[in-house]
């Protein structure tokens, strides 16, 4: 890798193809390098023409990556997710100074979890990227992190999106529980919740696709014995236009999940008009209750739809708040100056 490029450390996840597609139509690939820590892959829509590099050996990561980092003008760390990553950075302290690391909630929620080295590179990190401020906030309390943050949603996942809902008609009422095979998901307490309906004409949507298979088939098992041929597990990667029709056929989403997770989910939803359920004390609750969305408490589920008022003062608000000029304006803060706070 030459010197002073922006490095990008990786673990392969659906969300980072459309982050290199959206850099490079709107930065260019010039001065970015990206590595994946993993064994050579393609999925997600990753291919081979992304030409981005792979490593995932011992000697790739301490002393390749070791040697990438040190030139690097900025190293970003999207999530910290492998621990031989944060055993290098323990060990290479000065590197921390550069480096910006992407909150994705699962790499620091439950610190009591956490590896030593993890929370002491936490502490001393650089800048912390997050559109959460709840998030940078808890990374100060639990881990006594002094970075800055940096205020960028990052990930084009979490764009506004708008859809043409005019032929999309249904009977029923449509429920998605959950966004993954995930156990933070929290779907049998969701279930749990929603029994009472299951007389009700709904069907009950549960994507599965990605995360734990053991947990998923738990889950689609109690799904089928709670609710019969109304529950639908999805458990097929299907592209992003599919995701998108299916998710415009929601009426009601129920998210339980005990931290910030679901962003993009979360966002699309209601962008798109639907009522969404979550927790009151997760850090998502505050941040849309800070914008003024409309959302509802998971104590409180029932079969209602959204107002029409409530739903387009929401789809207003998200277009407002996660449009694609405020996410190219944010990146230009991140990518774009340089430490000393000077344009390139």
């Amino acid at each position: 890798m030459e010197k002073n490029k922006i490095l990008h450390v990786m673990t392969l996840d659906k969300f980072l193809p459309p982050f290199i597609d959206f850099i490079d139509e709107h930065f260019g690939r010039e001065n970015h390098h990206y590595v994946f820590i993993n064994n050579k892959e393609f999925q997600y829509g990753l291919t081979t023409e992304y030409n981005v590099e792979f490593l995932n050996t011992d000697d790739e990561i301490f002393i390749t990556l070791l040697e990438y980092m040190k030139r690097a003008e900025k190293i970003i760390l999207h999530g910290l997710w492998r621990d031989r990553v944060n055993s290098l950075l323990y060990f290479n302290q000065k590197l921390l100074k550069k480096c910006y690391w992407v909150m994705w909630g699962g790499d620091f929620y439950f610190p009591k979890t956490q590896s030593w080295a993890k929370k002491q590179i936490i502490k001393k990190m650089g800048y912390l990227v997050t559109g959460n401020r709840g998030d940078y906030k808890l990374a100060k309390k639990w881990y006594k992190a002094k970075g800055k943050q940096i205020d960028s949603f990052i990930y084009p996942s979490n764009l506004y999106k708008k859809y043409d809902q005019q032929s999309k008609k249904h009977e029923t009422i449509n429920i998605q529980v959950g966004n993954s095979a995930d156990p933070t998901n929290n779907h049998l307490e969701a279930f749990t919740k929603l029994i009472r309906y299951k007389d009700e004409d709904i069907k009950i949507y549960t994507p599965l696709s990605y995360g734990n298979k053991e947990y998923a088939n738990e889950i689609i098992f109690k799904g089928n014995e709670l609710f019969g041929e109304k529950f639908i597990p999805l458990t097929e990667f299907i592209s992003f236009e599919k995701y998108i029709e299916l998710l415009s056929e929601i009426d009601i989403a129920i998210f339980l999940h005990n931290r910030q997770q679901a962003m993009g989910n979360t966002i699309t939803l209601l962008g798109l008009g639907k009522k969404v359920y979550m927790r009151n004390d997760v850090t998502t609750w505050k941040l849309f209750n800070d914008i003024g969305v409309k959302i509802f408490d998971q104590n409180d589920i029932n079969l209602s739809q959204l107002a029409e008022e409530e739903a387009k003062s929401n789809i207003e608000k998200i277009k407002k708040h996660y449009s694609k000029n405020i996410l190219i304006k944010s990146l230009e803060q991140l990518l774009l100056k340089t430490r000393k706070g000077k344009i390139k």
